[in-house]
């Protein structure tokens, strides 16, 4: 008997403020797979996540999301990141006076307490979230700082790659976080995605390097164009799209 996705979209056609941004996507992923996407600016990449998410203005209008085997839909947001969806975002949101410490201690208590296990103490979250940033090459100064405040773009992209690491979802979409990393970052961060690919977690990830797709080796690879997604048939074909800059940020 074949394995149900993790995540199934079915004949999906979806507006943000009223314009159409998804025309007829279909999508199956499963646990441990990673799923590119590339395409031009504006062309439904952000969008996609954004409506899985459910990022407030982005509507489905016709067609199925499953999630875990429940209907996505249905489920608001809080409920969506406790099922195991997350999103690290293109721009990633700024908290002033929340010190990035009393974030994460927080998310991951929210999580716990979702999954139905008892809420770890500070000290305790502390060594979690150490053992985290030691991984990821994050300084111990990012804890005592505001949530992304006065953070550079790619402080803020290392800052969503940690809250993933330490929330473990099912499903982690990866919103150009490659984008404002050096070589050396995107090549640990390719490490940690194959790293928790082996455990289980699926990725949906929307980039425009080329080095990262040789060193993940994706599952899958989708162009969008025009809200619709197609099949690209090999990392060769997908290289060729990025060289000759068909697919942007």
């Amino acid at each position: 008997m074949a394995l149900k996705p993790l995540l199934s979209i079915k004949n999906l056609f979806a507006t943000a403020q009223e314009k159409s941004v998804l025309q007829d996507i279909n999508l199956e992923i499963h646990s441990g797979q990673t799923h590119v996407i590339i395409g031009a600016n504006g062309v439904g990449k952000s969008s996609l996540g954004h409506l899985l998410v459910g990022k407030p203005h982005y509507q489905a209008t016709k067609g199925t999301i499953t999630f875990t085997g429940e209907n996505l839909l249905e489920m608001s947001p809080a409920q969506r990141a406790h099922q195991g969806l997350f999103m690290a975002f293109q721009n990633p949101v700024t908290i002033p006076g929340v010190t990035n410490m009393n974030f994460l201690h927080t998310a991951l208590n929210e999580n716990r307490k979702a999954q139905g296990k008892s809420p770890l103490k500070m000290p305790d979250s502390l060594r979690l979230i150490k053992e985290k940033m030691a991984q990821l090459n994050i300084p111990l100064t990012f804890l005592r700082r505001g949530m992304n405040d006065n953070f550079s773009g790619g402080e803020k992209k290392r800052n969503e790659l940690l809250q993933m690491v330490l929330l473990q979802p099912k499903l982690a979409i990866l919103d150009e976080t490659d984008s404002g990393l050096d070589l050396q970052m995107r090549q640990l961060m390719g490490r940690v995605i194959n790293e928790m690919k082996q455990r289980g977690i699926a990725f949906i990830l929307i980039t425009h390097y080329i080095d990262l797709l040789h060193t993940i080796q994706p599952d899958r690879i989708h162009l969008m164009k025009n809200g619709m997604l197609n099949h690209v048939t090999d990392i060769t074909m997908a290289t060729q799209l990025l060289t000759n800059n068909q697919p942007t940020t």
